[in-house]
């Protein structure tokens, strides 16, 4: 196939099940070849799980603006708003270049976040708030540096380094709210549920439907990834 891809079927498909026990092989595994070097199933996968992140984290984020009841937490969410929009943009950027598909919605556990907080008020939303983001960036941190250390792909290694700077400011302004339980935050981010894929897969996008955009703030710190680099300086061989 020609042009900048040259892709084998399954880059073609929405990734059917995107959980964390992913064997390694699978994620290894090259699914194309591009200008910008190799793409692995998990990196595909990696795209994929940042633009899931978004969908829940920037909405919760400003839902945190309305409810929050500490000033740390409203500043929490306002980087959460701030850093998921410019995210979220580098992603519809590099999907197309890829040709992975992304999703429209979150994933069904990542939505039930969203619902639980939705329920709450005052100081036990504040502290859910504060524990469920802690919890959640804790788990993917790691996830980001193995990518960032391992690809060979130039717009994969650009997302990472995006992803890494923002998950850590993410979880340093859930600490400084003093609300987080690090024993418990720390078990359930080393010992989570043993869920069902289905619950942890974003959905595939409904054909046709509009993609969601999700909308920097007024005045935003943050910005998308520029790419000149990359596409100056393409790769055959993915060194």
């Amino acid at each position: 196939m020609g042009g900048a891809l040259a892709l084998t079927l399954s880059a073609l498909a929405y990734p059917a099940m995107l959980g964390l026990d992913t064997t390694s092989t699978s994620n290894d595994r090259i699914i194309a070849n591009t200008q910008w070097g190799p793409l692995t199933e998990g990196e595909r996968d990696f795209v994929v799980k940042v633009r899931a992140a978004g969908l829940w984290e920037h909405p919760l984020g400003l839902i945190g603006l309305q409810k929050g009841e500490s000033k740390a937490v409203k500043t929490a969410s306002q980087h959460l708003v701030d850093g998921h929009a410019a995210l979220d943009a580098s992603c519809r950027k590099i999907a197309p270049m890829l040709n992975i598909t992304l999703p429209n919605v979150a994933s069904p556990q990542q939505e039930g976040f969203v619902t639980q907080l939705k329920a709450e008020s005052g100081r036990q939303f504040d502290t859910d708030f504060a524990n469920i983001l802690r919890m959640t960036h804790g788990s993917i941190f790691n996830a980001i540096a193995k990518v960032r250390s391992t690809t060979k792909n130039t717009l994969v290694r650009a997302l990472a380094d995006q992803a890494n700077n923002t998950v850590l400011d993410h979880i340093t302004v859930m600490e400084k709210t003093g609300l987080v339980d690090f024993d418990t935050t720390v078990f359930n981010q080393t010992t989570p549920p043993k869920l069902p894929k289905s619950d942890t897969t974003p959905p595939a996008p409904v054909p046709g439907q509009p993609q969601v955009v999700l909308n920097p703030p007024p005045n935003p710190t943050s910005t998308a990834l520029d790419l000149s680099a990359a596409l100056n300086g393409t790769q055959t061989n993915g060194g």
